[in-house]
């Protein structure tokens, strides 16, 4: 891509920002691909080879327990990246958080089974599923402000949603890679080698990394803010606070906010696209295949309508869009379970498409909303801290708790009333929360005198 291209005023050209945007995507969506896998193996391989002794319920809750580990370590990378995202530049934040995913995506695909090592060897999947944690915690970050910094006013809420695009990218590509492995390989083949292949593979980060590296540019936010920050050091001789510490400082309670308005989008999530496989081929003696297809399809339609959400929010406004969204997840809990009861491949899909329609509308606006919440002086540090927060609360525990509700009162019901407790946390915090969409993202001159 070279130099991006400049206007007189000094803004990119729509084009230069198409480019980035596209990085932005395949990084997010390589990176979402990795961590997604894990969630994918969690309800179908690893209750069986790295908790074999258990029964399999029992199996279930443990691997699920592990992919929470996950999200407990997603905070503690976005405090991490978040750091240096705020004070070395968004653009080398985002590089190392993909090279740490990949460094972690393939010792898991190398690591031994139980059967090999005991007991140490479920101790070192949490291990590395901690580390995939600590690169999703900094990545998302990353990529929502290279999308939106870059943006035009009028487009951040479309071009932010780019780097949401790469959640249902990357759930598409390890749904297929393991709905095309369940096809091409045996059970026994699959379980024995099978699964490692998509985690493997993932050493194709190091190149995207690489490569964006030579591309891309640090947005103009955080160029401005470097150039005041510098000639403000170079005259009064104060070093800048943590950016992490003025975030929690300053703005504590919109970061919690944020945390409460994410945290239905990750907890609904995650029961659809891993309680649910688990609850489809196990409770309901689905086919694996036709569960995986359903996933896919739905994550196919999922990509315009994030995007589509996402511009309508650019004229409407954050909340509006957000509060659509969180009423709309509240009214489809008991429909998703009616339909999917039907163990059918056209209930799933039905089921799980009007969850992800809804969560669509909060989720294709969040990176716009998040971003525009915080000044540019610790931006990085305030959305991932805000979004790593809700992942905590929603998805950590999210399967766990479903599985466990199913398991304990042998019913849906209390799922659905789950989904519609966060559902109700969410419209309580947008509430609070005040509108975003024509906040201005340039305003490091107004942090700088203000710090």
């Amino acid at each position: 891509m070279g130099t991006p291209s400049s206007n007189q005023a000094g803004q990119l050209d729509e084009r230069s920002v198409r480019k980035i945007a596209g990085l932005s995507l395949v990084g997010a969506s390589v990176e979402w691909f990795d961590f997604f896998l894990y969630g994918t193996a969690a309800a179908l391989v690893f209750p069986k080879i790295f908790f074999p002794n258990a029964d399999p319920a029992t199996g279930v809750l443990l691997s699920f327990a592990t992919f929470g580990v996950g999200f407990v370590a997603r905070p503690v990378g976005g405090v991490i990246w978040g750091h240096f995202g705020d004070k070395v530049g968004r653009k080398k934040a985002f590089l190392a958080a993909l090279i740490t995913m990949a460094v972690g995506s393939v010792l898991i695909g190398l690591m031994p089974t139980y059967a090999a090592i005991g007991v140490a060897a479920p101790i070192l999947l949490t291990v590395l599923r901690f580390v995939q944690g600590l690169a999703v915690g900094g990545q998302w970050g990353g990529a929502v402000l290279l999308a939106t910094e870059f943006a035009p006013k009028h487009k951040r809420g479309l071009y932010g949603s780019v780097a949401q695009i790469g959640v249902p990218v990357g759930v598409l590509l390890g749904t297929v890679a393991y709905f095309f492995l369940s096809l091409v390989m045996s059970a026994d083949a699959f379980l024995s080698y099978g699964w490692r292949i998509p985690f493997v593979a993932s050493v194709l980060l190091v190149g995207v990394a690489m490569y964006a590296h030579s591309r891309l540019e640090e947005t103009p936010a955080f160029t401005h803010l470097q150039q005041l920050a510098a000639e403000r050091e170079a005259s009064s001789g104060v070093v800048s606070r943590s950016p992490v510490l003025e975030v929690l400082r300053t703005s504590w309670r919109r970061v919690l906010l944020a945390g409460g308005a994410f945290t239905v989008v990750n907890t609904t999530f995650y029961i659809y696209i891993t309680f649910l496989q688990d609850y489809g081929v196990r409770i309901l003696h689905m086919s694996r295949s036709t569960v995986l297809l359903a996933i896919a399809i739905v994550a196919i339609i999922q990509i315009p309508a994030l995007a589509g959400f996402a511009a309508i929010s650019d004229r409407i406004g954050r909340r509006k869009m957000y509060l659509a969204g969180s009423i709309g997840t509240a009214i489809w809990a008991f429909p998703l379970f009616w339909l999917v009861d039907t163990a059918t491949g056209w209930g799933m899909t039905l089921g799980l498409l009007g969850g992800q329609i809804t969560l669509s509308m909060m989720y294709g606006p969040l990176a716009a909303f998040f971003s525009e919440m915080f000044s540019a002086k610790f931006r990085y540090s305030g959305a991932s801290l805000g979004y790593q927060l809700g992942a905590l609360l929603g998805g950590a525990i999210s399967s766990l708790v479903a599985a466990w509700l199913f398991a304990e009162f042998h019913s849906n019901v209390p799922i659905s009333l789950y989904i519609i407790a966060v559902s109700l946390i969410a419209i309580a915090c947008v509430l609070t929360l005040t509108e975003t969409y024509q906040h201005d993202m340039d305003d490091a001159e107004e942090t700088i005198t203000s710090a």
